[in-house]
């Protein structure tokens, strides 16, 4: 969830988050802001710092600074979703005909 949002020069808003299940991924699909049941983002995730630092991945537990593309919107107490999508690849497995 959000727990506070700074302005940054040259990076616009960045969400200050914390964790709070699972983890967080770079490269995720989809992030989806939620303000209570209203969903006011959908989009792609801009960037993911742990202090300074660009990173991959935080885990449950850890605080980060996320920035979304596009959207400046983030407010305190926002939750945010995030998706990764795999791909599942289809094989045909022989059929017996009961014999």
């Amino acid at each position: 969830g959000v727990r506070q949002v700074f302005a940054v020069s040259k990076i616009g808003k960045i969400a200050g988050s914390y964790v709070t299940s699972g983890h967080i991924m770079r490269g995720a699909d989809i992030v989806r802001a939620m303000r209570g049941k209203e969903k006011v983002f959908e989009g792609k995730l801009a960037s993911l710092k742990r202090f300074k630092d660009d990173v991959r991945e935080v885990k449950q537990g850890f605080e980060c600074g996320i920035a979304l593309e596009g959207f400046e919107g983030l407010e305190v107490g926002d939750i945010l979703e995030f998706f990764e999508f795999e791909s599942v690849r289809e094989s045909l497995a022989p059929v017996s005909d009961g014999r």
